[in-house]
């Protein structure tokens, strides 16, 4: 039997029906949801650019290869025997192969390589020769020398860049979370309404009896035998009408769950919240720590100061230098080509100097720093605006808290006293409109709670998702919401 309860929990739709927590609810949102694969998938791939980056930083091995080229084509050459210029046909087949290694300087911002290579040409026509022509090896440096250096501002923001991906992806499911809480009590309220109006239903129907018969006694006037017939054909429009409410609120929690159209759920409300006392000088610092907005800004900010760099460094002369040592040969067989090596050396210095642009590059800086000022403004305006939101969602959960034991208290209250009144009404101790002031506030009492619990719950994730800390368990979020991402890495 417990094996078969859950399985209908696991496969709601085999069964047509479920019943829920609203804890299995959360966790079947964030497993099932379309939002929750959305924000995993969008995870995921911010997961591989960071993977990309950190393989960038490692050393590339590449291979060239030009297996086959031929030309036959009329070229112009010098006839030294006539002293004029002349087209002579040529036939020309070639290949080359090349092997090369390189590795990034983050400090410099340059490149370390090493190559080899060798290359095949043979010429057809009068003049039939092959050459082989190798590089066996030859390393080098390629570095700009005061030009911008692109690793260096890579290594700063890419890690903040993953880790606000981390962050957002917590921060997402913990919306899934609220959203579901939203789904839960609107079903919860639409079910308790409906058990509300079906009892109200019966007891009408048991008042209006009970009014017939002390009608017929004269114990009460036939005003008072009017409401009652009023009260009970109110009471059964309204039964039609939650009924309608309760379809709409579980379709849509099933779609949002990713049940079938047509489950039926059943809700289990939660009992009384524990008391947890949350400190609202830590719940901002885990905020400022965790929130990915403010992440977010702080990775806004280092590429406004890039961006400035890049600018600033572009604006002035430019010089690179490319330098390499190493060896080479050509001979007409490949044995050949491989001996009595050569020493090949590369030095390459260019400086590019812009002289005129009309104030081109002046603009660019201005530009640079205006949008570094505004990313460290809009950063400030966001840090105080989910410090005043967290303050404020710390002081509705330590009120909200209270609100759930006073909303119970009163809806046992309220459940008594129509109890009594009832009894009353029945030996003719209580008028008519006693009963309906008594079910009004039961009634009232019973959405008061469900709206209590909400709001409770609702705040209680929402102080998750802004902090990203579960203070119940005294642990991060992001490290439990990663691992669900991806399973066992």
């Amino acid at each position: 039997m417990r094996i078969l309860t859950l399985l209908l929990l696991m496969f709601p739709t085999l069964a047509g029906a479920v019943t829920l927590t609203l804890d299995r609810t959360i966790e079947l949102a964030s497993d099932s949801s379309l939002m929750a694969f959305r924000y995993r998938n969008q995870y995921q791939a911010e997961y591989w650019q960071w993977v990309s980056y950190r393989a960038q930083r490692l050393p590339s091995l590449s291979l060239d290869l030009m297996p086959a080229s031929y030309n036959r084509y009329m070229t112009q050459r010098y006839d030294s025997q006539q002293n004029i210029d002349v087209y002579r046909q040529q036939q020309m087949y070639s290949a080359s192969a090349g092997l090369s290694i390189s590795q990034n300087f983050d400090l410099l911002g340059g490149s370390f390589f090493a190559e080899t290579d060798l290359s095949y040409m043979r010429n057809f026509g009068n003049n039939t020769f092959t050459q082989f022509s190798t590089v066996p090896v030859r390393v080098g440096y390629r570095q700009s020398l005061i030009g911008f250096n692109q690793f260096k501002w890579d290594r700063r923001i890419e890690p903040i860049k993953y880790e606000k991906a981390r962050m957002e992806l917590a921060y997402n499911m913990e919306s899934v979370s609220e959203q579901a809480v939203g789904y839960f009590f609107d079903l919860a309220l639409a079910q308790a309404e409906f058990k509300l109006a079906e009892e109200n239903v019966a007891s009408c129907d048991t008042l209006y009896t009970i009014g017939e018969r002390r009608y017929k006694i004269a114990a009460i006037s036939h005003a008072d035998l009017l409401t009652l017939q009023l009260d009970k054909v109110n009471a059964r429009n309204n039964l039609e009408n939650c009924r309608i409410t309760l379809q709409r609120a579980m379709f849509s929690m099933a779609s949002f769950l990713g049940f079938e159209k047509n489950t039926h759920i059943d809700l289990v409300l939660p009992g009384r919240p524990v008391a947890i006392d949350i400190p609202t000088a830590d719940a901002i610092a885990y905020a400022k720590l965790n929130n990915p907005t403010l992440l977010g800004h702080k990775a806004s900010i280092l590429e406004a100061e890039r961006d400035v760099n890049r600018t600033t460094v572009e604006s002035r002369f430019n010089a690179s230098v490319n330098a390499s040592v190493g060896f080479n040969q050509v001979a007409d067989n490949l044995s050949r080509a491989y001996s009595n090596l050569l020493r090949q050396d590369i030095v390459q210095v260019s400086i590019s100097v812009p002289l005129v642009d009309w104030g081109v590059r002046k603009g660019k800086i201005n530009m640079a720093k205006n949008n570094l000022n505004i990313a460290r403004i809009q950063a400030r305006q966001d840090e105080l605006s989910i410090e005043e939101d967290v303050i404020m969602t710390v002081s509705d959960y330590n009120v909200r808290r209270e609100l759930v034991s006073s909303a119970s208290e009163a809806l046992d209250l309220a459940e008594m006293a129509y109890a009594q009144t009832q009894q009353r009404f029945i030996i003719g101790k209580a008028d008519v409109n006693a009963v309906t002031m008594a079910l009004n506030r039961r009634r009232e009492a019973s959405k008061n709670f469900v709206s209590a619990l909400q709001n409770y719950w609702a705040s209680h994730y929402k102080i998750r998702r802004l902090t990203l800390y579960d203070f119940t368990m005294g642990l991060p979020l992001t490290d439990i919401v990663e691992y669900k991402a991806f399973g066992t890495k």
